[in-house]
């Protein structure tokens, strides 16, 4: 993109790239299975150094055995390990979802609060993991900034900070508020599937036109064809 690109340019650019992502992946949601705001919390927290697809796994066990949080906060430590083992931290994991559950029963009423600030002072729950849960399971529109999407509206030039809560508020200025979430899945498919973090699928890439990183990865079409992933990290 030209040096000199103006602020309206920028607005004008990044909102063509996710108008066309949206026509890329329209099937774009949240990758973990929930059925319920505290499904989805806790499944957000065990997605941490794993992947959706091994957390998805185990959720049906999990949640057979623990379906609210006042059945979780009372769980017996050593099964609720033995669950939570696949991911991988499960000791870590298992500490984190007991005070987590605790929490919501004490000061919750057992239930996940639709605010970020309360959401944010619950153990284990930082920005990401609450603009998840409010995008995904309230409608509230949030940005969720995973290294996937950090990654991307770098390489767009849509911001260059890399603290996560400023590029949050970098990027939230450039999109109406109701496109937040939306926006959010679009950037996490489009960087699972093609702007892979090594060799991104440049010469199959549907924004290679307005992106001025196009060329970190091989541009040759066939080439970057066998990069590109038809669903997200096993």
């Amino acid at each position: 993109m030209p040096a000199a690109e103006t602020r309206t340019g920028l607005v004008r650019r990044a909102r063509k790239i996710d108008r066309v992502l949206t026509e890329t992946y329209p099937d774009a949601r949240c990758e973990l299975d929930f059925a319920n705001p505290f499904e989805l919390l806790v499944v957000t927290v065990l997605s941490a150094q794993t992947t959706d697809k091994r957390v998805n796994a185990v959720r049906p066990t999990l949640f057979a055995a623990y379906p609210d949080a006042k059945a979780m906060a009372a769980a017996d430590r050593a099964t609720l390990e033995g669950i939570v083992g696949p991911l991988g931290f499960f000791r870590a994991k298992t500490e984190s979802l007991l005070k987590l559950s605790a929490a919501l029963v004490e000061h919750h009423g057992g239930e996940v609060p639709p605010r970020l600030d309360d959401l944010v002072k619950l153990p284990g729950v930082g920005r990401k993991t609450a603009n998840v849960v409010l995008g995904n399971a309230f409608g509230i529109p949030g940005i969720t900034v995973d290294t996937h999407f950090g990654r991307l509206v770098r390489r767009f030039g849509w911001t260059e900070e890399t603290d996560p809560v400023k590029v949050e508020h970098a990027i939230g200025e450039l999109f109406p508020k109701k496109d937040w979430t939306m926006l959010s899945h679009h950037l996490i498919w489009h960087g699972r599937r093609r702007c892979h973090a090594r060799n991104p699928a440049c010469g199959a890439c549907p924004i290679a036109t307005w992106c001025p990183a196009y060329g970190e990865g091989p541009t040759d079409p066939v080439a970057a064809a066998k990069l590109v992933k038809t669903e997200g990290r096993a």
